[in-house]
């Protein structure tokens, strides 16, 4: 299975066509991942189109797979995944008459899938980590204990060296003294003929010089010790500081859904060592003999370095502030427990324009010029003795006040980027200066009023997605592959929907097809390019609301109603309606499926195949429903009350996939609050108009009604719903029948901006600034 587990990672770099021509309909990609493990086990390099006799053996393996495609089907408690297994499993006794043809598919499909990951590995830097086992990359944030350890063990050597130079030279002292008192009596022991005194003062002298040669010979070995500990800690160091940078990266990278574990615990141990060793050896080489001036600088360096690397934003700001709001941000600081007892250590936080971060390149210098107002802008550091952490909390923090910069061309102030920049002078147990240290949180987008919220997320998304992890604060790419856009939006639906259904190849190529105002179905956008404008600048043709704000309305709209349909497998999604009419031309009356509107923002609608006036068929789509409507009534209740849609598409009987969406709630027969009962049901098209005759206006032909809301005697008339006599308010939707003969897919919001009154979205910033100086004229 571990090719399979490669290929996952690589299938979202690989091209639509790519992915059709590998896994072809004969051989779907769902049997390649659901028998990942058993099609690896096997052995089909072994077959040969030329072997005939391999035929039986083929057969078997055919037999194999059809079998374990239906335990799968019967163990799957998912209604459309098991139809799904089943229908996979039907398909595949098309190999019945040519069994041989199934395992030499199965091997090409294998052997392509090895050759794409070959290409990938020098292609793709990120992929060349497919061969590293996963278990690596949970202990990525952990210290590398080895090379901690082996630091420990050369500190413990230097220490040992300077133990036995330090013994040698007390011998060598005593041997000294001995020697200079026996200097007094030699010239006496030689007259008298004492020849054992002269041999005594000789044996001193052999002494004495073998301790000063052994003394200078550990000398050295200890100078040569501290240089190879020095570079270690070096080494070592530069791996921590890249780990505590790549912590910080996928913090950044959290906003757009990538996985992030916000422990820093083991980043704090690492630190806390270090600064250990590097004491130790600063220890080591003051107490050398000579003064040691090249390694006492790098370890200066080193301990500055440690020092300022480790203040860390543990829990960003949010990263669209609305003025006059309250938020709250925590730093971290890694050696906490190192911290000088005495003064407090006092944070402080500023807000500063994107121009001034990149001014930051000297450590030290605060930016003089005050952009915003801050308030509740100063923080104490406080240890934590439960967790070992200390951390400087600002709470109840707000932005009073905001100075903009000069725009150029048509840039609008949701694409201006701010960030909190901390700062306070700190100073360590055993070192003699303080040290002043300061960090930047991410880029943050501020705003005046919640209409800007959408617009500034979008700017804060493109920034998450396409900036490089060294790059100059905050500089981004104009244009991406579409490739890489498709990615960041499957990765932020997922999240922020919180399934683990993916969008697939055909809500994928819609999604593309819409952002570059291209119907071609057969098209590769893989690597187009796609501009900031395209995402949020520009309204698509024809519709008054940008890409983002569209894509980023069915994201609420799926999180907060439709969340367990998307992970049932229930809603088709994203699909184009030339696509919609292929799909659904050759299905029977009242085959259905579910899409997301792509004419309302936040809005799913039901595309279903009815009978045509002339005894074809013909393509309809229920108005769209949106959040209000979905508060009103579930998806699950309205499809249930439409009697003529029948089967999800392909073939899935709708009361067998929805049955557990239905709400059981028998209304009682009365009441004793003197009231009459109330109930809503779906009405579509006809059905709709005949229950009420009496409108306020003429229907037109073929309109429908999306519901309609049986009301007691107690309601009181609407200026916005006509009264029946039957007591029922209608509401009248339009339904537009397409044709599945004679022409394109016809889109019924031929004039959206009738049908979606209100401000231009596609305004220039002169409106918005217009808008920004009156808020804050009236918050002051």
């Amino acid at each position: 299975m571990a090719q399979w587990t490669q290929m996952k990672q690589l299938i979202p770099y690989l091209a639509t066509q790519t992915l059709n021509e590998l896994y072809s309909p004969s051989f779907p990609m769902d049997v390649r991942c659901y028998l990942a493990n058993w099609i690896e086990e096997q052995r089909w390099e072994d077959f040969e189109p030329e072997k005939v006799d391999q035929e039986p053996q083929a057969l078997t393996l055919l037999d194999q797979i059809i079998s374990c495609l239906q335990n799968l089907a019967g163990q799957n408690p998912n209604v459309v995944e098991r139809m799904r297994l089943q229908h996979i499993s039907r398909n595949m006794n098309m190999f019945r008459s040519q069994p041989f043809q199934l395992v030499l598919t199965v091997r090409d499909v294998l052997r392509k899938e090895r050759e794409l990951l070959s290409q990938a590995s020098t292609q793709i830097p990120a992929l060349a980590l497919f061969s590293q086992p996963p278990a690596q990359d949970s202990m990525a944030a952990a210290p590398p204990t080895r090379d901690v350890d082996l630091l420990v063990l050369k500190v413990l050597e230097i220490q040992d060296c300077r133990q036995q130079i330090h013994q040698l030279q007390e011998e060598l002292n005593w041997e000294r003294q001995n020697y200079e008192s026996m200097q007094g009596t030699l010239q006496q022991t030689q007259t008298n003929g004492m020849d054992s005194s002269i041999s005594e003062v000789t044996k001193l002298q052999t002494n004495i010089k073998q301790h000063e040669y052994n003394g200078q010979v550990i000398a050295k070995k200890r100078v040569q010790l501290l240089q190879e500990a020095v570079s270690s800690l070096e080494k070592c160091q530069s791996r921590l500081i890249s780990r505590i940078k790549a912590w910080r990266w996928e913090q950044h990278q959290a906003t757009i859904g990538h996985p992030f574990d916000d422990n820093l615990s083991p980043l704090q141990t690492w630190c806390e060592q270090l600064l250990g060793v590097n004491g130790k050896l600063r220890q080591e080489v003051m107490l050398a003999g000579e003064p040691i001036p090249e390694l006492q600088e790098r370890l200066g360096r080193l301990l500055q370095t440690l020092i300022q690397s480790s203040l860390m934003v543990d829990k960003q700001p949010p990263q669209v502030i609305k003025t006059q709001s309250k938020f709250s941000t925590t730093v971290r600081y890694l050696l906490g427990e190192k911290v000088a007892p005495g003064k407090p250590v006092l944070f402080k936080a500023q807000i500063i324009t994107e121009a001034q971060a990149r001014n930051l390149g000297q450590l030290g210098s605060v930016p003089s010029e005050n952009v915003g107002e801050l308030i509740n802008n100063t923080a104490i550091l406080e240890h934590n003795t439960s967790s070992k952490s200390t951390c400087a909390t600002f709470r109840n923090m707000s932005i009073k006040k905001i100075k903009r910069a000069d725009r150029k061309g048509s840039e609008s102030v949701t694409e201006e980027k701010f960030a909190l920049f901390f700062t306070t002078e700190i100073s360590i147990t055993g070192c003699d200066i303080p040290y002043r240290i300061q960090m930047i949180s991410v880029p943050v987008v501020v705003i005046v009023h919640g209409s800007q919220d959408n617009n500034a997320l979008a700017t804060i998304i493109w920034d998450c997605a396409f900036s490089e992890p060294e790059r100059i604060p905050f500089l981004v790419p104009e244009r991406v592959p579409w490739k890489q856009m498709c990615r960041t939006l499957n990765s932020k639906f997922m999240s922020e929907v919180g399934t683990q259904r993916c969008l697939d190849n055909y809500n994928q190529h819609f999604l593309a097809q819409k952002i570059f105002d291209k119907p071609d179905i057969a098209g590769d956008y893989s690597n187009m390019l796609v501009s900031w404008a395209q995402f949020n600048k520009e309204v698509l043709p024809g519709r008054p609301f940008t890409f983002w704000q569209w894509f980023d309305g069915v994201i609420e709209l799926t999180k907060k109603h439709l969340k367990s349909y998307w992970s049932d497998g229930l809603i088709f999604g994203f699909i184009g309606k030339q696509h919609l009419h292929l799909i659904l031309k050759d299905r029977p009356n009242g085959t259905f499926l579910l899409r997301f509107s792509d004419s309302e923002i936040g809005g799913i609608t039901i595309a279903y195949v009815a009978p045509s006036e002339n005894g074809g068929q013909k393509i309809q789509n229920i108005q769209p429903s949106t959040k209000r409507d979905l508060e009103i009534r579930s998806l699950g209740d309205r499809i249930q009350d439409i009697d003529f849609i029948t089967h999800v598409y392909p073939d899935l009987p709708k009361n067998d996939v929805f049955r557990k969406y239905y709400t059981d709630n028998p209304l009682p027969r009365d009441t004793t609050s003197g009231y009459l009962v109330v109930s809503i049901q779906t009405k579509v098209g006809v059905e709709a108009h005949c229950d009420s005759p009496q409108r306020s206006e003429t229907p037109h032909e073929n309109n429908s009604s999306f519901y309609s809301m049986d009301q007691g005697n107690g309601a009181s008339a609407s200026p916005f719903y006509s009264l029946s006599p039957n007591n029922q308010f209608q509401t009248p939707f339009q339904l537009a029948p397409v044709p599945l003969q004679g022409g394109m897919y016809s889109d019924p919001l031929s004039n959206p901006n009738g049908l979606f009154p209100g401000p231009d979205m596609s305004q220039g910033p002169t409106t918005e600034m217009e808008l920004e100086e009156i808020l804050n004229t009236l918050s002051e």
